[in-house]
C-alpha cells in the first residue's frame, strides 16, 4: 500500500492521494479534516465495512450504519489519544445478538485499523439498532 502527500492550497494543507487516484484533503489549520480527525474516521469506516460484510451474511436487514466517535487525547505533546469511544447506531430490523457478534468480530478479528489502534489507546464501544418501519425502508 502506497500514498502521496503533497502541500496544496498555501501552509498546513495536504493533500493525500492513494494508488487509485483517490484523495483525502488534511490540514493542521482546521481548514479540512486533521490527521487526528482521519485516523478516528478510519477506525469508524473500517469497523463500519467489516461490520456491513458481516451482518449481510448473517443476512440481517441493515439499512444504514452511522457511527459517533468520541477521543480524549494526552495534555502534553505529541497529544495522543488516550482514550476512544465508539457508538455505532444501527439502522434496519437487525437481532441484538447478531449486531453484537458482528461488532465483536470487527473489533477484535477483522479491523486492522481498531487492532493497531488497541496496542497503544484504550478503545470502547457499544451500539443501539434503531428498527426501520417499511415507509422508511422505500
Amino acid at each position: 500500500m502506497k500514498i502521496h502527500l503533497e502541500s496544496t492550497f498555501g501552509p498546513l494543507n495536504f493533500k493525500g492521494t492513494n494508488e487509485r487516484g483517490q484523495s483525502l484533503q488534511m490540514s493542521g489549520d482546521k481548514e479540512s479534516v486533521s490527521p487526528m480527525e482521519a485516523v478516528l474516521m478510519a477506525v469508524a469506516g473500517c469497523s463500519s465495512i467489516d461490520i456491513e460484510l458481516i451482518l449481510k451474511k448473517m443476512r440481517q436487514d441493515l439499512h444504514k450504519i452511522e457511527v459517533e466517535v468520541d477521543s480524549l487525547r494526552a495534555d502534553e505533546d505529541p497529544k495522543v489519544f488516550t482514550k476512544i469511544k465508539i457508538h455505532y447506531i444501527l439502522h434496519g430490523n437487525i437481532k441484538e445478538e447478531k449486531a453484537k457478534q458482528a461488532i465483536e468480530l470487527s473489533m477484535e478479528k477483522y479491523c486492522s485499523v481498531s487492532i493497531m489502534l488497541k496496542k497503544s489507546v484504550e478503545i470502547n464501544y457499544d451500539f443501539e439498532i434503531r428498527p426501520v418501519t417499511w415507509d422508511e425502508s422505500l
